[in-house]
């Protein structure tokens, strides 16, 4: 059964601690980034050995591997647009369907130990160019293709809530 669109627009988490997970994005900065991205590495390893990993827990929810396999994308994502707003001046982000992606890459049937392999080696691609960034270029800005501004600083934050949310998804 397919999964419904999430619709909400997630950058209130950028003013407010989230309800749900309790990430808190005033304490994130680019240089506090690659430290909980490695920290959670393992914690997303472990969440694909689990045998029951592929497996939905309703109707309504995507199983860990399909939200890893988000995960995995959304650093991959992140990464590229960061890499944009410190190389242009002019950084929009194409759209990006997330639900989409998970029906085109066939995220229900993907292999968990390729999708470990990946998203290990995505999230330390990320956590490295969250690394680079220099203090003096954390008000460097991009916009989403809604209209939505980020700059390095926030969208940090805003990619962080993401990894942290769905890995409280799986843990919950």
């Amino acid at each position: 059964m397919p999964i419904v669109p999430d619709e909400k627009d997630w950058t209130w988490v950028l003013t407010r601690p989230c309800p749900e997970c309790s990430f808190d994005a005033s304490t994130v900065t680019p240089s506090t980034v690659p430290g909980s991205i490695d920290s959670m590495l393992p914690r997303w390893r472990a969440v694909l050995r689990r045998p029951n990993a592929a497996e939905r827990p309703d109707d309504h929810t995507w199983s860990a591997l399909e939200y890893a396999c988000h995960v995995r994308d959304v650093f991959s994502l992140f990464d590229q647009r960061l890499n944009l707003m410190l190389d242009s001046d002019d950084a929009t982000f194409d759209n990006w369907d997330q639900d989409q992606t998970a029906v085109d890459k066939d995220y229900a049937s993907a292999d968990t130990a390729v999708v470990s392999a990946e998203l290990t080696a995505e999230g330390k691609q990320a956590a490295e160019s969250f690394a680079a960034v220099r203090e003096s270029e954390w008000g460097r800005k991009g916009l989403r293709s809604n209209g939505s501004e980020f700059t390095v600083l926030t969208l940090s934050q805003y990619f962080l809530h993401d990894v942290v949310h769905h890995l409280h998804d799986v843990d919950g």
